[in-house]
């Protein structure tokens, strides 16, 4: 990157990070992020800023994550997930006035989410494939640094926790006709203490054609 690029880049993380302030107030200090009701067994206490948490096999567990935070009023931000469904978002209780998407990070993945994680509470991303332990640790740092957390869909080194989902099931139809109103999500969740099974039971809030998702 030349120094004007960078220069410029600064200067625009720099622009929405003052603008998200004043609408949500300076970060720092929370000892943690709320998680939904139906997640409280899974993460005790919520998520905790400064960390990364490594998600397996299901998008809807990464949106219910998300809806945590944003019914607060956090900002939060989507990157690498060209196919992220916003309907299905909604759906969970994310504010889309306060979700930031970069469907295509390309090449510049650890840069982008980085700039993200520097201005909102709580990032999502597709995890880039390969990531060296050196490039973690840096972005961890980062991490600490701002008190935001960065959810990654796929596998992660120095994570928090590990959310790894062994199967699901969706309810809802009758002979048939209808369509699906809750998804019974069954994990297993490797945390910094131990390892554990749960189950977790997505009702209410997650919308028709959810399951187009995958799980």
């Amino acid at each position: 990157m030349s120094p004007a690029n960078s220069t410029a880049q600064a200067s625009l993380r720099d622009g929405l990070q003052a603008q998200i302030h004043l609408m949500q107030g300076r970060r720092g200090g929370e000892p943690s992020l709320p998680v939904l009701p139906v997640l409280d067994g899974v993460i005790p206490g919520g998520l905790r800023p400064g960390s990364v948490y490594s998600l397996q096999g299901s998008m809807s567990l990464a949106m219910a994550l998300l809806a945590g935070p944003s019914l607060q009023g956090a900002w939060c931000g989507v990157a690498g997930l060209p196919d992220f469904g916003v309907e299905a978002a909604a759906g969970f209780g994310i504010d889309l006035d306060r979700l930031v998407l970069v469907p295509e990070p390309g090449e510049r993945w650890m840069t982008v989410v980085a700039t993200l994680t520097d201005v909102l509470s709580v990032v999502l991303a597709c995890a880039p494939g390969h990531v060296a332990p050196a490039e973690a640790a840096r972005l961890g740092a980062r991490l600490r640094e701002q008190s935001s957390v960065l959810l990654v869909l796929g596998p992660w080194p120095q994570s928090e926790a590990v959310l790894q989902v062994d199967g699901y099931q969706w309810e809802g139809l009758a002979q048939g006709r209808g369509h699906f109103t809750r998804q019974q999500l069954r994990l297993d969740v490797a945390l910094r203490g131990g390892s554990r099974r749960a189950s977790v039971n997505l009702a209410g809030g997650v919308p028709a054609g959810l399951h187009s998702l995958g799980a």
